[in-house]
């Protein structure tokens, strides 16, 4: 086959070849594939013409340019740094991180040039703005209260960006060390004063408890008496009640009684003992002896 045939053959079928090389030009123009990830932005003789979606998208070869891809996945802004002054004027630097992603990719590509850079502006401001309101304690007590507020005031601030925060955090807050020595000074003071307290209601505790223990010492003697008195009080109750039945002879039977269990209890003890008695308790204890025998008798 010859040159001449070759060329004399492209020749006659050269606006075949042509139109079928521009055919697939345009059907590979005419079709995008979009990732996931990301969303097209395309314009129409320099206008926005469409948002393509992930998938397969089909535009007018030619006339829609695909201008910007743009991302949807969440973003990490860098950690910034900024400083504040609470209303108890104390300098504080504040370390934030902020997470965001693109929902409206036309928005955001064409009302803002940077950002990244916006964001990150607008939420030092905000942070600047809201910890001015609050003093020192309430700032570290309150950390969850102030990131929500801060969260909900930037999603304000950048709504007409088509983006979203998902997420805001304040990852530290700083003092200098003149502010941070006092902190600690009242947090040690703050500590003694509790150990005083402490001391102090544990010395209470233990006076209340000895007073208690008193009181309940008392008021068990002031039983031990009562009952003995009620039981003094029986005894003498039944010696009446004796005397009143049997007459006399029942008390003088009751003390010679007792005269002999003394005499009994002396002769108990050991050793060789001599015990001496006058004439008088001889007598008394002839009677009680004499009245022990006629109660037997009886």
């Amino acid at each position: 086959m010859s040159e001449e045939f070759i060329f004399g053959l492209l020749s006659e079928n050269l606006v075949l070849i042509l139109g079928a090389f521009l055919l697939f030009l345009c059907l590979f123009l005419a079709i995008k594939i979009v990732p996931q990830s990301e969303k097209y932005v395309v314009e129409r003789f320099g206008r926005l013409h469409a948002v393509l979606g992930p998938g397969i998208n089909f535009i007018v070869p030619f006339l829609d340019v695909v201008r910007h891809k743009v991302s949807v996945l969440e973003r990490q802004l860098p950690n910034a740094s900024q400083d504040a002054i609470t209303s108890d004027n104390v300098l504080v630097q504040v370390e934030t991180s902020i997470f965001y992603r693109v929902t409206e990719p036309e928005r955001t590509v064409y009302r803002i040039r940077d950002v990244d850079g916006a964001v990150q502006t607008t939420v030092a401001g905000i942070v600047r703005a809201e910890i001015g309101k609050m003093e020192l304690d309430e700032v570290q007590s309150n950390r969850s209260q102030l990131i929500n507020e801060i969260k909900h005031l930037v999603e304000e601030a950048v709504n007409d960006w088509g983006i979203e925060v998902t997420r805001a955090e304040i990852l530290d807050v700083n003092l200098d060390s003149a502010t941070r020595e006092a902190m600690l000074q009242q947090l040690n003071a703050e500590r003694a004063r509790r150990a005083a307290v402490t001391e102090a209601e544990g010395h209470k505790r233990a006076t209340e408890l000895n007073a208690d223990a008193e009181l309940y010492a008392a008021e068990q003697a002031a039983k031990a008496r009562r009952v003995e008195a009620e039981a003094e009080a029986y005894a003498t109750q039944v010696v009446a009640d004796a005397i009143q039945t049997h007459g006399i002879e029942a008390a003088q039977f009751q003390v010679a009684l007792k005269q002999v269990e003394a005499v009994a209890d002396i002769a108990k003890g050991e050793g060789q003992q001599t015990v001496f008695l006058p004439a008088s308790a001889m007598d008394a204890f002839g009677e009680a002896f004499g009245m022990l025998a006629g109660r037997k008798k009886l």
